[in-house]
This record gives C-alpha cells, structure tokens and sequence, in this order.
C-alpha cells in the first residue's frame, strides 16, 4: 500500500516578499491570505484526507485549520518536524537589510554547504522533514494526508524525491496556498503533483 501526501504551502500574510518570517510566531494570514486558504480548504474537502499535520507558525496553523473544518476532521497536530527553516538571526530582517549581509547571498548561492547565523542547514531541515514522512508512511500506509508547512522545507523534501541537489531549490515554485502530491512506499518515494495553486472561487475541483 502506499500511502499520500499531500504538501500545502501556508496561505500569505500582508507582508509575504518583504522581510523573513522564519520561526516568528505572531504571523497570521492576510485578508487575501485568508481567502486563499478558504480557497483551497474547499479544493481539498473531497479529496479523503485522513490526518492533518502543520508547522507550528501560526499561519500555517490558520491554513491547516480551514482545511481541517472543510474535511470534518476535529484535530490538527502540530510536530517540529515541518516546521520553518530555523533562520537564527535572519529571522524577522527584511530582505533589504539582508541583501546587505554576504552570508545571506552565499545562502542563496550554496544552500547545500550554508548555515544560518544561529540557525539550520538546508541538510538539516531536509533530514527532518524526510524523516517525519518516511515515519509516517509506515504509520498511515494507504491513506491521504495533509501536511502543512512553509516553501523551503517543502522544496528540500522535493529536491529529495527527485534526487536534486539542494541548491536546485531556485528552479521551481512553492506558491503561497499551493498543494505539492508526493507518494511514499516502502521507504520510495515518487512526486505526483508539483506547485498546484489555490483556485479561483468558480474553479474549485478536486486536486486529483
């Protein structure tokens, strides 16, 4: 049996493109954020899922949310595993000041061989999430679920499945309220669906 997973990015916040989130914690969804979410909730309603987890972060948590209430589940879980790239001393800079800082452009560069001040490695943040999806594979063998987290931990667990170097993460898309499909069986892993938007209110279908 193989078991689903279903890899949504968070909806945005009012000030997504401006400055670096990281682990802060009071960011919630923006009012288009929260459409986006209700948005995408409504795409995912018919689609099976089983369990939900969700980053920590407050606006993953909104979004998981609203897909929870469209799906008639009651629990949410929260797990470390997917939450956002420990940043360190980058987190809540924006990304005016940080372009000034020539670690934060070597990040950019060579994510595969950079830590953040303080913070991760790629390495690291793709170990952890890997792992929690091979674990819950094993748990959730022939099921759907959700598992709500941020762009760069979901583009470090593609870049795994696919077999890509960290540093391919600039060549592709993990879109604000996008859904990404992975399948995982017997410790295989094989991507099913990459980036797929929330939809506009008169094209809701389901995502598979």
């Amino acid at each position: 049996m193989t078991a689903t997973f279903l890899l949504v990015r968070h909806a945005a916040h009012d000030r997504l493109g401006q400055f670096l989130a990281g682990r802060t914690t009071d960011v919630s969804l923006g009012t288009a954020g929260k459409k986006q979410a209700e948005r995408l909730a409504a795409q995912l309603a018919g689609e099976g899922i089983a369990s939900i987890y969700t980053s920590p972060r407050r606006r993953t948590r909104e979004t998981a949310g609203a897909i929870a209430a469209a799906a008639g589940l009651a629990e949410v879980t929260r797990t470390e595993a997917l939450d956002e790239v420990d940043f360190g001393a980058w987190s809540g800079k924006t990304f005016e000041t940080l372009q000034s800082d020539p670690l934060w452009r070597q990040w950019n560069s060579v994510r595969s061989r950079v830590r953040a001040p303080g913070g991760e490695t790629m390495s690291d943040v793709q170990r952890r999430v890997t792992q929690f999806v091979e674990t819950l594979a094993k748990a959730h063998d022939g099921r759907k679920i959700a598992l709500v987290s941020h762009a760069d931990v979901i583009k470090a667990l593609v870049c795994h499945v696919l077999g890509l170097s960290l540093d391919a993460w600039p060549r592709f898309e993990i879109a604000p309220a996008s859904v990404s499909a992975v399948a995982a069986s017997g410790g295989d892993m094989k991507l099913l669906m990459l980036n797929r938007g929330a939809p506009e209110q008169d094209e809701i279908q389901p995502i598979f």
